[in-house]
């Protein structure tokens, strides 16, 4: 659900492309890459990629063309494809239902954790008994709080079944001192311009520590080529590469990353106490593993808050309103029970949190929702 721009010249926006920037003149990024005459699979991708798996602790990363690429590659690498199984969680925006099916493979939907809002390790451990066991696991990191990777990766390491990291709201999070990106069999990441690491277009990649998988999903991004150039030894290949022009601004904006997410940790800190006693659940755990990509309320009034919140002015998301098995195309075919799912997919609303909010902006959000309640959630 997206909610139109406010309209007075004082507004606060949910996202600015100038705040995303990170002060960095991203302009002279891309005119080396113009002056280099080289703009796929060049040595802004080849220096990114190694940074990037300096960055998050893994062995490899690989640049694709965006981050629901990135989950459809993970799985054909691992072998998911038609007639299989993949368990998920519903409430994430169909993005790892979309790679789900361009694979060929079906979801498992498994519910979520009241408190996180990701993959309940209780319900994982339900779905991963028996034979007749889920092809892979996408855990899916969300709204910039990691999934408690140690119960999944365990989980899932028993029951000899791949997990596959959906970080694409966790660039930078740090859980048991691991970053999101390091704990699964292999990591998928976009950057996407409003991520914490955000291109200036589309991009994506993949992160994992084994140099087979690795050396597949190389291959894999561009035709199935593995040897050599037009000849496919790979089977269910791609044209998903992350283009030079990309590399590029993310390798400039990389070093910055973890300033930008203390920024946004510190507006949603705020949030938290201004918003201490309203009939409202506010994300909890705002530690190193919660990069506060998203600042996300529930509250059974989200319909009306979000009315009131445009009127005064304060840019608001809904992330994300419809659970997966609920969507139109599968809600045939749904034979789901997600309760804890389909509460949240209804209360849930994202609040502005950017490291480019001003003290002023902050108040202004804060004064708009204690002004809604304190009016009795009336809009």
């Amino acid at each position: 659900m997206h909610c139109p721009p406010p309209a007075t010249p004082d507004a606060v926006p949910f996202f600015t492309a100038q705040g995303a920037a990170f002060g960095l003149d991203l302009s002279a990024c891309i005119q080396r890459v113009l002056e280099q005459g080289q703009f796929v699979l060049g040595p802004q991708v080849r220096a990114f990629e190694t940074a990037f798996a300096d960055y998050v602790g893994a062995a490899h990363a690989i640049g694709v063309a965006n981050g629901t690429d990135a989950l459809t590659l993970a799985l054909r690498a691992l072998g998911v494809g038609p007639g299989q199984r993949v368990a998920a969680a519903a409430n994430a925006g169909y993005y790892a239902s979309t790679a789900i099916a361009q694979t060929g493979a079906a979801p498992q939907y498994v519910e979520v954790d009241e408190d996180s809002l990701t993959l309940a390790p209780a319900a994982l451990a339900q779905a991963l008994r028996g034979a007749d066991k889920p092809a892979a696991v996408i855990a899916t990191h969300l709204y910039g709080r990691m999934a408690d990777m140690p119960a999944l990766a365990a989980l899932c390491a028993q029951a000899r079944v791949p997990l596959v990291e959906d970080a694409a709201q966790a660039h930078g999070a740090i859980l048991g001192g691991r970053k999101a990106g390091a704990w699964a069999n292999v990591a998928c990441f976009s950057f996407y311009p409003t991520k914490n690491l955000g291109a200036v277009g589309d991009g994506g990649a993949l992160t994992t520590s084994d140099g087979a998988l690795a050396q597949r999903l190389r291959a894999l991004r561009q035709y199935g080529w593995q040897q050599r150039k037009y000849e496919v030894a790979l089977s269910g290949g791609m044209n998903s590469r992350l283009d030079e022009l990309q590399a590029a601004v993310l390798l400039a904006k990389l070093p910055h990353l973890d300033a930008a997410n203390a920024a946004r940790r510190a507006v949603a800190v705020h949030y938290n106490a201004a918003f201490a006693g309203l009939p409202v659940r506010c994300p909890s755990r705002l530690d190193e593993s919660h990069v506060a990509h998203l600042y996300v309320l529930r509250t059974p009034r989200r319909d009306a808050l979000r009315a009131h919140l445009l009127a005064q002015g304060v840019g608001c998301e809904v992330h994300y309103p419809i659970a997966d098995h609920r969507q139109p195309v599968r809600r045939a075919e749904s034979a789901f029970a997600l309760p804890v799912t389909e509460a949240a997919c209804a209360e849930v609303i994202s609040l502005p949190c950017h490291p480019a909010l001003s003290p002023a902006q902050i108040g202004r959000v804060t004064e708009a929702v204690r002004a809604f309640f304190s009016q009795g959630g009336a809009c």
